[in-house]
């Protein structure tokens, strides 16, 4: 169900130990940031990265195993550029534990359920609460309900997503990986908030 990299090898399983990304941005004008993606196996979790990073959607692609690693820079209008250090984590039940490990220490934690499945936005909920615990205190968190092209089997309402975002001070925004839809805003929109180094 994944759609992890066309190379699926590239998992960060035996160096889980690292913990790269952690280190401040350079300056105001280059920020590099630690972003983690959260969310039951299934949601399209690898997919959305894969659209953003290489512009590639894959059906068929394998489930993530541990965690993968992919980086992307965007360049925003006032010229100021971002890179993203993606960590894009197993969703299943049994690499739950190891999740910690990747978002502690990340600026941005993108939180991802299926709007088709009703049980995919309860774990996002659990996945919120968990950062609120254990997560930087100025994380900047995105809620995502993916699967956007699948609005006639939609199960979770717009709206709801929206105002459990409003309640827990994220962003909310839909996206289709498939299509493409809302991919780069969802990244464009992470970037415009992120807390900016002090330039004097």
């Amino acid at each position: 169900m994944g759609c992890s990299s066309s190379v699926p090898d590239r998992t960060t399983r035996g160096r889980i130990g690292l913990n790269p990304g952690t280190e401040p941005a350079s300056d105001a004008k280059n920020l590099k940031v630690k972003l983690v993606l959260l969310g039951d196996s299934g949601v399209g979790k690898s997919c959305i990265v894969l659209r953003f990073v290489r512009g590639q959607f894959d059906p068929t692609s394998k489930v993530t195993v541990g965690a993968s690693f992919l980086s992307q820079t965007i360049a925003l209008q006032d010229s100021t550029t971002v890179k993203f250090e993606i960590w894009d984590t197993a969703g299943q039940e049994r690499y739950a534990a190891l999740a910690p490990l990747y978002y502690r220490g990340a600026a941005v934690a993108v939180i991802v359920y299926d709007i088709t499945s009703p049980e995919s936005f309860t774990k996002a909920q659990y996945w919120v609460k968990e950062l609120q615990k254990h997560g930087s205190p100025d994380i900047v968190m995105a809620l995502v309900g993916n699967k956007a092209d699948l609005h006639e089997r939609r199960d979770v309402p717009t709206q709801e997503g929206i105002e459990y975002a409003e309640k827990n001070g994220m962003f909310f925004i839909e996206t289709s990986a498939k299509t493409a839809d809302n991919i780069n805003q969802l990244f464009e929109e992470i970037a415009k908030r992120l807390p900016r180094p002090d330039s004097s």
